[in-house]
């Protein structure tokens, strides 16, 4: 068994080496900036939704890019809670039937839904990393997603994505001070 004080040294750990994952909110945040240019052209909702999952596609890849050029660890070998942080990751996945059936049947508000599930993700990573700020923005972006779904017209839904990059830059900030002022004691 482990102590809670060893537990927290592996947390703490993985958030500074990691950067408490600031490469991915900032890839986040460029891929969200995309998708509101997507949700602004004169095309069908449809095609709006299909090109939204097509960019979502590219964080990995630019999340790799800022991994480079912030120094983050991806993989820590010593800690026994990194593969976790992939796991977590991959959770989301089983939310995407959501996003099927809002992209067959509501396709307008398909960018509401990714929106929701990205930032509700978001959640588990406050334990994680042990940081309050994954659990505050899970909160606002997804109530603030929804919110703004129910009182925008369909034609008007750039401003989700919009909203999305805005509050993602907002959170790397937070995240890089947030692991800046932790210690390895």
């Amino acid at each position: 068994m482990v102590s809670k004080e060893t537990f927290d040294k592996l947390r703490i750990e993985l958030s500074i080496k990691s950067k408490n994952g600031l490469d991915f909110t900032m890839s986040a945040s460029i891929v969200w900036l995309l998708i509101a240019a997507i949700w602004t052209l004169e095309i069908k909702p449809y095609d709006q939704s299909v090109l939204t999952f097509v960019i979502g596609g590219f964080v990995l890849p630019l999340a790799f890019f800022f991994s480079k050029l912030f120094k983050t660890n991806w993989t820590n070998k010593e800690n026994p809670l990194q593969p976790l942080g992939l796991w977590l990751n991959f959770a989301q996945l089983f939310y995407f039937p959501f996003l099927v059936f809002t992209l067959i049947n509501t396709p307008e508000y398909f960018v509401m839904v990714y929106a929701i599930i990205t930032g509700a993700h978001f959640f588990p990573y406050a334990w994680f990393y042990k940081t309050p700020w994954y659990a505050i923005f899970a909160g606002i972006i997804s109530i603030s997603a929804m919110a703004f779904g129910l009182i925008l017209p369909p034609e008007e839904m750039y401003f989700i994505p919009a909203f999305m990059s805005a509050s993602l830059v907002i959170l790397t900030v937070l995240l890089h001070f947030d692991s800046k002022s932790k210690t390895l004691a």
